[in-house]
């Protein structure tokens, strides 16, 4: 098991940090700090992405523009903020990071067989797998070619040691089963799949802005313990209103996907709810009725609670890695937002 996951199962559930006020503020307002910025990458992105093959702009303008929080470029920003600023080389990370981001949105609805992405039709069901996997790669290509023009080794290193571990970390979950998923392999699965790309983005910001190795990698170690806490909130919110989220309740379950609160469930259901759990995930198809005795399942056992808890100790652990910056503007918006990804279950 790699050390990171090692040290990142002995934080205390116990100790956590209660959230500050900022659990009630939007991400928008958190994010006012780097905002002109924030706007300023909107309408390159949507430029650059222009070509002259209608699909791909019609492809890339419904998944682009379909309100992504674009929290992964904002880290970039902020990185870059907390040392010389943002610059034009900065500006072109945050792209970067965007688009590979959007690219592996792109592959995973594929690989999932997503009907809906953002609250709108998933784009593999409006313009097939083909079109989706393919707009795929072309992002994943301007992404690299962007990043030659960084002319910075580190950085080009960084990046391209963070998509090989989000592709395996999508393959551990392709592979592992269920059945015997334990703490350990879903977070072992969570840091490569997701996190490493919040830690990448942030160390990249700083990086490219003049930081020091010491301090860059405090930034990393935020990233990396904000990307985990994101991705348990987003596995807990599977089994939340879709109203809310936007998303079918169950499907990560329908998926037979491994998730901290299935993984919990199955750890603390007795022999009677265990055997039921078992035929229930050994269905063909999981519908409506048994996701809802899941659900109930889990609330008897308290897995949703125990996984937003799991959460909320990562998220005390993003803000302890920045605990030795001064306090300032910068520090604050990264302790709010911290918060703000805890705060989603809310």
């Amino acid at each position: 098991m790699p050390d990171l996951v090692s040290a990142l199962m002995n934080v205390p559930l116990t100790k956590t940090v209660a959230p500050t006020s900022s659990t009630s503020t939007s991400l928008e307002h958190i994010l006012k700090v780097v905002s002109a910025d924030i706007e300023s990458l909107e309408s390159k992105i949507l430029s650059d992405v222009k070509t002259d093959i209608p699909l791909l702009n019609n492809v890339a303008d419904h998944i682009l523009s379909s309100g992504g929080k674009r929290l992964r470029p904002a880290l970039v920003l902020l990185g870059a903020e907390m040392f010389d600023g943002v610059d034009e080389r900065v500006m072109q990370a945050a792209q970067v990071i965007e688009y590979l981001h959007t690219a592996t949105l792109l592959h995973d609805d594929v690989v999932d067989g997503a009907e809906t992405r953002r609250a709108k039709q998933a784009v593999c069901r409006v313009w097939g797998n083909e079109a989706s996997v393919l707009s795929g790669d072309y992002l994943l290509s301007m992404a690299f070619h962007r990043l030659t023009k960084l002319r910075n080794l580190e950085v080009l290193e960084l990046m391209s040691e963070t998509t090989t571990k989000m592709a395996r970390g999508e393959l551990l979950q392709l592979t592992r089963s269920f059945e015997t998923a334990n703490e350990e392999e879903y977070l072992e699965i969570i840091i490569n799949k997701t996190a490493c790309l919040f830690a990448t983005a942030i160390k990249t910001g700083a990086l490219l802005a003049g930081a020091s190795g010491e301090s860059a990698n405090k930034l990393y170690d935020y990233g990396m313990a904000l990307g985990i806490s994101f991705q348990i909130v987003d596995d807990a919110l599977d089994y939340a209103d879709e109203k809310k989220t936007g998303k079918p309740v169950g499907g990560d379950l329908q998926e037979r996907k491994i998730t901290l609160p299935l993984s919990h469930l199955l750890g603390q259901a007795n022999a009677s709810d265990r055997k039921r759990l078992d035929s229930i995930l050994s269905m063909e198809e999981i519908a409506k009725p048994q996701i809802e005795e899941v659900i109930e399942l889990m609330q008897h056992y308290g897995s949703i609670s125990y996984t937003l808890e799991f959460s909320r100790k990562h998220a005390t652990a993003a803000k302890l890695s920045i605990a030795n910056f001064p306090e300032t503007r910068l520090t604050k918006s990264l302790s709010d937002i911290a918060d703000f990804v805890v705060s989603r279950q809310l």
